[in-house]
């Protein structure tokens, strides 16, 4: 129910990815170089999805600066109401024009350079991925043809302070130096849709298989992820700390198979997991105590510990009454977790699962059948 107030919540707020701002401010500095304008807002076309065309989005523009055979234009990225780590940061673009037709790309300080195998860019390239070099290409392409321009177009992208934000990101996993990516599928950002997070999830499990990682650990936190670094000898690349997209792991090893997978986290998300869902934040799932009661039930729990773990304020405290009757309730949590996992993802990937408590001690493994 909502608090008191007959108001219902405001709706969250979408944004725009940094590939739309790149876009943005391309398309800026083409209108300042060609037609000697330097408007406050500019219009970007966003990618079409499917037979739709993509909407169009006006953007604020909040400087220009000249260079030398150039000009340099930014604009704020607007995450809307995601908790972006980009949210707020200065996205811009030095625009110069060359000789030859066509436009190159560069990384700017504060976007990062690509340097292992397995992302959709070549090593050496600056980490700006297909879509929002599309969206620039189409932009820029039009602006020349609207002002008779026959020369090419160099596009160095970069975002202020980019290599300390980058910090926060996976990038330094994901081999991409120096700072952010430039990302963006259709250049709007949906709120909690955390679409940067996920597509960094993908992208490190394509590095790890393109870079021959047969085992990977998708973990939920840092104390997991520094748990099962203890129990497997795995580099930093096998190592993929997914947050709460499990779904978002489970689905990609469609595409990049690795021979083996373990998901390590914390009790109360593994029992998440247990009960199916796919997403384990509490915005979008919730501890399910009752089902935990019948989870100890399974694991030969009486009627009172079964009441005792129903009326349980949290899962922790659930877990050690069990603990206390010797009732192994985080196995069979894990082994519930397991069947849910496995029925998403492909029959060929062995599959572990691993809950831990929060101090980071394993409280529970299933491993299932060896495939």
């Amino acid at each position: 129910m909502w608090p008191e107030s007959s108001e219902s919540p405001k709706p969250l707020r979408s944004g725009l990815t940094t590939g739309a701002c790149a876009t943005a401010c391309c398309v800026a500095a083409a209108r300042a170089l060609f037609g000697g304008k330097q408007p406050a807002t500019v219009e970007v076309n966003l990618p079409a999805k499917g037979n739709t065309p993509g909407k169009q989005v006006e953007m604020v523009i909040e400087e220009y600066r000249a260079l030398e055979n150039g000009i340099r234009t930014s604009t704020i990225k607007d995450a809307g109401d995601d908790p972006d780590v980009t949210h707020g940061s200065t996205v811009f673009v030095e625009l110069r024009l060359t000789e030859s037709p066509g436009v190159v790309f560069k990384a700017a300080p504060g976007v990062g350079t690509v340097t292992r195998e397995g992302l959709m860019l070549a090593v050496g390239e600056p980490a700006i991925n297909p879509v929002p070099r599309k969206m620039m290409t189409e932009h820029l392409t039009n602006a020349a043809y609207t002002y008779g321009y026959e020369g090419g177009f160099e596009v160095s992208v970069g975002v202020e302070g980019g290599d300390q934000i980058a910090l926060k990101t996976m990038n330094p996993k994901l081999g991409i130096v120096g700072g952010l990516s430039i990302l963006g599928t259709t250049g709007i950002v949906r709120p909690y849709s955390c679409s940067a997070y996920i597509a960094s999830i993908h992208q490190g499990i394509d590095v790890a298989y393109t870079n021959g990682m047969d085992h990977i650990a998708a973990t939920t936190g840092s104390t997991s992820e520094a748990a099962i670094k203890t129990q497997y000898d795995l580099p930093e690349m096998a190592l993929i700390e997914m947050g709460d997209f499990v779904g978002a792991v489970l689905k990609h090893l469609k595409k990049s198979p690795v021979a083996k997978l373990t998901i390590c986290g914390g009790f109360g998300k593994i029992s998440k997991l247990a009960k199916g869902h796919m997403d384990l934040n509490s915005r979008a799932s919730s501890i399910d105590l009752d089902y935990l009661a019948q989870l100890a039930a399974d694991a030969g729990a009486d009627e009172a510990l079964q009441e005792q773990v129903r009326q349980s304020n949290t899962s922790v405290q659930a877990l050690k009454a069990c603990q206390a009757a010797c009732v192994d309730l985080a196995a069979e949590v894990c082994r519930e977790a397991w069947l849910r996992a496995h029925k998403v993802m492909p029959d060929r990937v062995e599959l572990e699962i691993w809950a831990v408590d929060r101090k980071g001690n394993f409280v529970g493994c299933y491993k299932g059948e060896t495939k």
